[in-house]
């Protein structure tokens, strides 16, 4: 048995297999996985002061979309959103029925930019509430539109925004709002400047 055991192992060492492990050539080190894709690129470059803090982030959102009837600085708008952000309406219709639309930032672009260039629209906040815990934020913030400055409002509701900190600056992930109707108005706690 010992003399087949040893008849064997010199079979096997004469074997190609066993010279290719003995010639194998000493292993590589491992190539680096490739740098993840950044989930910003293609967003134009926000001005600092937009995007330092949740704040300014809200002021620059009510700041861009406002103003006499004309174009707006999309950019700007473009510059305050994460890619894919979504911006949803949720309204009543006169028979009751609630429709929700979502929007891209750039379907608000084209929607809003052809009805802004033909009206006046200024939008500013009444209150806002801001949570936030580690780097995301969520803010019920109570509007007036008017179409001119010192006029009586024509819509008041409510945007409710989450936003997000990537450790450099600020972001508008999506918007959600609903405006007041009859049947709808704004929470006490919410009409009213403090």
């Amino acid at each position: 048995m010992k003399l087949a055991l040893l008849a064997l192992t010199a079979a096997l060492a004469a074997t190609p297999f066993a010279d290719a492990q003995s010639s194998a050539p000493a292993q590589q080190p491992a190539t680096p996985p490739p740098s993840a894709p950044d989930p910003f690129q293609g967003v134009p470059a926000a001005k600092p002061d937009d995007v330092k803090s949740v704040d300014s982030l809200l002021a620059a959102l009510y700041d861009v979309i406002s103003g006499p009837a004309g174009e707006r600085d999309w950019n700007r708008f473009r510059s305050l959103f994460m890619p894919n952000a979504r911006l949803t309406s949720a309204e009543k219709t006169p028979d009751g029925a609630v429709r929700v639309r979502p929007s891209s930032v750039e379907d608000y672009v084209r929607l809003g930019g052809n009805y802004f260039l033909k009206n006046g629209f200024f939008e500013k906040p009444i209150v806002s509430r801001v949570e936030t815990f580690g780097n995301v934020a969520q803010v019920f913030s109570s509007y007036e539109s008017r179409h001119a400055p010192g006029e009586a409002p024509f819509a008041r509701g409510i945007n409710s925004l989450q936003m997000l900190s990537d450790g450099k600056r600020w972001w508008v992930v999506n918007i959600l709002w609903d405006e007041e109707r009859p049947d709808n108005p704004l929470p006490t706690d919410f009409r009213t400047r403090p």
